[in-house]
C-alpha cells in the first residue's frame, strides 16, 4: 500500500472521531490561563480567532466537534485529583474530553463563534439551575407525617400544573418563565413549546428545569410566579400570569397581568405596553383535582 493510500485512509479515520474543545469564553479565564507557559496565546481575541478557524477546518474535512466550557479553576482542581501536570497540553485534553459527559457542551454546527458561545453559556446555566433546584429538592426530605418523599412530590405536583398549563393554553409557540425568589439567589428557567402542528413538542432538558424550579417554589413557598406568551400568526401575542402563592399557583387577572408587563421592578415605574399584546387572564388550573393536589397535613 503506498503512502498516499496510508494518508488518505488516516483521513477518513479522522473524520470517524469526534473530538471536544474547551473554550474560554471571557477574558478573566482567558487571562487565568495564562500563568501556565505551555499556554501560548496572550490576547484572548486572537485565541477565539484561532480557535474558530480551527472548528471551521474540523468542519470542512467531516469532522464532528463539541464545544464545551473551558473553567481554569475546575480544571486546576481536575489536575489535582487526577495527579496531572496542568501545565500541558496533553493534561488540557483530558480535561476537556471530561468536560464532554459531565458538563455543559454544544455541537458545532458551524454558526460563527460570536453565536454559537451564547448558547454554550445558556446551556451553563440551564444546568446549573438545574443541578441547584435538583439539590434544593432533595434536601426537603420525607414529610415528618407521613414519610412521603416531599422533593418527589412536589415535583410530580410541578408536572402536572406544567401539563395543565400546557393543556389549556391556546394553540400556537408558547414561551414560559417561571422565577422563584429566596436565599440565596433567585431562580429563573424558561421554556418553549410548540404546537402549532397539533402536537407540543419541547426540549426535554429545558423542561426538565423549568419543572424542577416550578418545583422549589411550590415546595418551599418562596415568592415567585409563572408567565406564559403565546404567538401566532396574524393574532395579538398573548400573555398569562400565575403568582406563587401558599404552595399553589394563583392565576392573575388580566388587570394584574398588566400591572406585572408594564411596571419596572426595579424602579417601580410605569412601562409603556407593547402594541400587538392581550394581557388575558390566566386559566384556574384546578390543581386539588388529580395528582397535582398539594401536599398537606
Amino acid at each position: 500500500m503506498t503512502y498516499t493510500d496510508h494518508r488518505t485512509l488516516r483521513g477518513d479515520l479522522r473524520r470517524e472521531i469526534a473530538g471536544t474543545i474547551g473554550v474560554l469564553t471571557d477574558e478573566h479565564d482567558f487571562r487565568a490561563m495564562r500563568r501556565y507557559t505551555s499556554f501560548a496565546f496572550d490576547d484572548h481575541t486572537t485565541y477565539l480567532e484561532h480557535l474558530e478557524a480551527l472548528l471551521r477546518t474540523r468542519a470542512r474535512q467531516g469532522s464532528h466537534t463539541t464545544v464545551t466550557l473551558f473553567d481554569p479553576a475546575d480544571y486546576a482542581e481536575f489536575c489535582a485529583g487526577t495527579g496531572l501536570d496542568p501545565d500541558s497540553h496533553t493534561s488540557r485534553s483530558r480535561f476537556a474530553a471530561a468536560l464532554a459527559t459531565t458538563g455543559p457542551a454544544v455541537p458545532y454546527d458551524g454558526r460563527p463563534l460570536a453565536d454559537l458561545l451564547p448558547t454554550l453559556v445558556d446551556e451553563a446555566v440551564r444546568q446549573a439551575t438545574w443541578e441547584y433546584a435538583a439539590t434544593l429538592l432533595a434536601r426537603l426530605g420525607p414529610c415528618v407525617s407521613c414519610g412521603e418523599d416531599l422533593g418527589r412530590a412536589a415535583f410530580a405536583r410541578a408536572s402536572h400544573l406544567l401539563a395543565r398549563i400546557l393543556d389549556t393554553a391556546p394553540p400556537g409557540e408558547r414561551h414560559l418563565v417561571c422565577s422563584v425568589s429566596g436565599p440565596p439567589e433567585t431562580l429563573v428557567a424558561a421554556l418553549h413549546t410548540d404546537d402549532t402542528t397539533g402536537r407540543t413538542e419541547a426540549d426535554e432538558s429545558e423542561a426538565l428545569e423549568f419543572t424542577a424550579v416550578l418545583a422549589v417554589g411550590l415546595a418551599t413557598a418562596g415568592p415567585g410566579g409563572l408567565v406564559m406568551r403565546i404567538s401566532r400568526p396574524g393574532a395579538p401575542d398573548r400573555v398569562h400570569g400565575w403568582r406563587l402563592r401558599a404552595h399553589r399557583l394563583e392565576a392573575l387577572t388580566a388587570g394584574e397581568v398588566f400591572d406585572a408587563y408594564c411596571t419596572d421592578a426595579e424602579s417601580g415605574d410605569l412601562i409603556a405596553p407593547e402594541s400587538d399584546v392581550d394581557y388575558c387572564e390566566a386559566p384556574h388550573l384546578g390543581e386539588e383535582d388529580g395528582p397535582g393536589g398539594a401536599h398537606r397535613h
